[in-house]
């Protein structure tokens, strides 16, 4: 049996900020992730300002490990394409490398990470939380860091959040080199009757598609991938044009379902601290899901140091999110809903901009000192 001051379970952009927030405390941290080695995982892999400072704030180097800098965002609609500057500097990187990153900081900061640990059950026995292990292990704490992202622990199932009914897709693609060239540095979002989709530029030559459709849309064309990317080329001509000569990286696409959009943690039960996806879920297309997750394990740690409760943080992060992430959801709802009322932003200049500038952590919020 091991113990710890402080137990993290998931190894991703959560669970590392927060055992190495912890451990810059001085704190006991064991920290378990349910893989051997960092993959990739559905995800729009935006960085914004907000998660560059947590990243810097740990000497973590994006530019070293390749990371591709992002200026602009693109709308592309039937009616055309309305592009507008990014309010704050941007990149992009894939969660492989990232995630890979920070767990090897938080092992070299002093934290026990295991690996290859899966989480069978999580209880509340004589006051501590015990953690029993696939294989028979068992590890417990006073106070435990939930950060498994979009996969609850069983047991321990979020609400079904405000925007449901959504399944994401991922896929890595090289393109052709003029297509390559043509997107450049912006991230281009596409609108199609029954979701959108992101493309942007990753590290090494290579292109993210991250896409959102409803349920019921993906029974409708069918079901499988290759079905879902005739479909989208279909429907957005800019993305026949984009992936023309293209080869995809994958076999098959990353793909999650059943995501709560919208959700946000309304409890907190005694040492028990909800990080990431665990605590608060913003539509894909706004691209600060990782912003949220590094926020809210630099946030748990700074009130865990300070002696606070989980019910403090999560009082705190609510304030910081519930606005934006209330107006994200709408957004989200309206695009998935009605993709041709967003043709408003060819009349207003500087609504792409100020949309994802409203839907940012809040930069008074941020974490800057241990105190």
């Amino acid at each position: 049996m091991s113990e710890a001051d402080a137990l993290v379970i998931g190894g991703g952009l959560a669970g590392s900020m927060v055992a190495l927030e912890l451990a810059r405390g001085a704190r006991q941290v064991l920290l378990l992730e349910k893989t051997k080695s960092a993959h990739h995982k559905v995800c729009g892999e935006f960085l914004s300002g907000e998660t560059l400072h947590y990243l810097h704030r740990h000497g973590i180097d994006l530019q070293a490990m390749g990371a591709v800098a992002l200026q602009s965002v693109r709308l592309v609609m039937r009616g055309g394409i309305v592009e507008q500057p990014l309010p704050f500097p941007a990149f992009s990187l894939t969660r492989c490398v990232l995630d890979e990153a920070l767990l090897q900081r938080a092992a070299a900061a002093g934290v026990e990470v295991r690996r290859g640990r899966t989480v069978e059950a999580l209880e509340h026995r004589d006051a501590s939380w015990c953690v029993d292990l696939r294989g028979g292990d068992r590890a417990h704490s006073q106070h435990v860091f939930l950060a498994t992202g979009k996969h609850d622990v069983r047991g321990w199932p979020r609400a079904a959040g405000t925007h449901r009914g959504l399944v994401a897709f991922k896929m890595y693609y090289r393109l052709a080199p003029q297509q390559l060239a043509a997107l450049g540095g912006a991230v281009e979002l596409m609108l199609f009757p029954g979701g959108y989709a992101g493309l942007q530029q990753v590290e090494g030559g290579r292109v993210n598609l991250c896409l959102l459709m409803t349920a019921s849309c993906l029974k409708r064309v069918g079901g499988n991938w290759a079905q879902v990317e005739s479909y989208l080329q279909e429907q957005v001509a800019h993305l026949q044009t984009r992936l023309g000569g293209a080869t995809a990286l994958l076999e098959a696409p990353l793909a999650v379902s059943h995501i709560p959009y919208g959700h946000m943690q309304h409890s907190a039960p005694r040492g028990l601290w909800h990080l990431g996806d665990q605590a608060a879920v913003i539509p894909s297309f706004c691209g600060d899901g990782m912003a949220i997750a590094l926020h809210s394990g630099a946030w748990a740690a700074r009130h865990f140091l300070r002696g606070e409760s989980p019910e403090i943080y999560r009082r705190q992060l609510h304030a910081h999110m519930r606005l934006r992430l209330s107006f994200a959801t709408r957004l989200s709802q309206a695009m998935v809903a009605l993709p041709g009322a967003v043709e408003i932003v060819r009349l207003v200049p500087g609504l792409l901009s100020g949309i994802a500038r409203i839907t940012r952590i809040p930069d008074a919020a941020l974490v800057r000192d241990m105190a």
